[in-house]
């Protein structure tokens, strides 16, 4: 699917059977270089001297690799076009829509189209895809799309750091560890001392961080770690399920923080079934804002992550790298906050 100016649908048809062509990152690793020197020593750009530029043609010729039609159009944008990657099973979810229409407008202002990827753009050889750069959005290693974008030999952007084996060409980030925290003092402060974490069974940045936090403060408190997972984009009747069985582990809880987003909507039931009141005898927190956590009853205490602004700036950078306006590598910050609302106020201590 493409948006933006001049956009038009993808006619290209597959080439069953064309081996996959090696990569950037198929040299890089055989001159056992970053991708980045490689890149550079190709192209005769950047710092590299001339026995690594030797050794990473070496590599290059072993290989058969040559650079693509996407990789050549980085000074001059040939396709016009943005790739964008999600999680394809949560493009309901309110934070990656948001995510989206930020890329998208900031995309428009460059007159550039976007196109969202998924594995049917991929594995057709190496004219595909056809983007001159790439947005992924909370990359999570070991997905096959994920990957094989990062290996592309394309520029690419990440919301939050990649922690696979591939370096982002440019990210962009915010303090979850901080604002985390500061979530996790408010409920010791209106009186939680059993504070449970439903996290995301993910490896990307975000959950891994989050997960991390959590233990990390419970650990200085001396407080138990009550941390359940649920796969990431669990259905509601899932998420119910592990609550169950996080009251079965510990009765005693009185404050539940979720990380997914509209997780904390989800498990209102119940948690109204196990005979608990959110904001009296038990707090309720999201690690995501949205408008399920604004409107539901009571209101939800969460964590604004400003998705809208986080794709912007992703389009951002990627254009001011294409155009040379940014050095590869460029880290960008998106500030976020804490809303407190009702569902944290001190509890009733019975």
């Amino acid at each position: 699917m493409q948006y933006g100016p001049q956009a038009a649908p993808d006619t290209r048809e597959p080439r069953a059977g064309t081996p996959a062509a090696p990569t950037i990152a198929d040299v890089a690793r055989l001159a056992v270089v970053s991708r980045t020197t490689a890149s550079d020593a190709l192209r005769g750009r950047g710092r590299v001297s001339e026995a690594t530029r030797e050794v990473v043609v070496a590599a290059a010729r072993q290989l058969g690799y040559s650079p693509n039609r996407n990789a050549r159009s980085l000074r001059t944008s040939v396709t016009e076009t943005i790739g964008l990657h999600i999680p394809e099973f949560l493009t309901s979810a309110e934070y990656y829509m948001s995510f989206v229409f930020g890329v998208i407008e900031e995309a428009t202002r460059a007159s550039l189209n976007v196109t969202l990827m998924s594995a049917g753009h991929l594995g057709h050889g190496p004219g595909a895809p056809q983007v001159d750069g790439l947005v992924l959005c909370d990359p999570i290693a070991g997905d096959p799309v994920v990957d094989q974008l990062m290996s592309s030999g394309l520029p690419v952007v990440t919301a939050e750091r990649y922690v696979g084996d591939q370096e982002s060409t440019g990210v962009v980030v915010s303090d979850h560890r901080t604002h985390l925290t500061e979530l996790l003092d408010h409920l010791g402060e209106r009186g939680a001392r059993r504070v449970a974490f439903l996290a995301s069974d993910t490896t990307g940045e975000w959950a891994t961080t989050l997960c991390a936090t959590y233990s990390g403060w419970c650990a200085e408190r001396g407080a138990p770690d009550l941390t359940h997972r649920a796969p990431f984009g669990s259905a509601p009747e899932a998420l119910q399920a592990e609550v169950r069985r996080m009251f079965v582990r510990c009765p005693e809880v009185d404050a539940i923080v979720c990380a997914a987003d509209g997780a904390a909507a989800a498990i209102l039931p119940e948690l109204r079934a196990a005979g608990r009141t959110v904001g009296e005898d038990l707090l309720l927190a999201s690690c995501v804002d949205s408008s399920a956590m604004r409107l539901a009853d009571p209101p939800i205490t969460s964590i604004e992550l400003r998705p809208r602004s986080v794709g912007a700036e992703c389009a951002r950078l990627l254009c001011e790298i294409l155009a040379r306006q940014e050095p590869e590598g460029t880290i960008r910050s998106v500030p976020i906050e804490l809303n407190i609302r009702t569902s944290t106020r001190p509890l009733r201590i019975q």
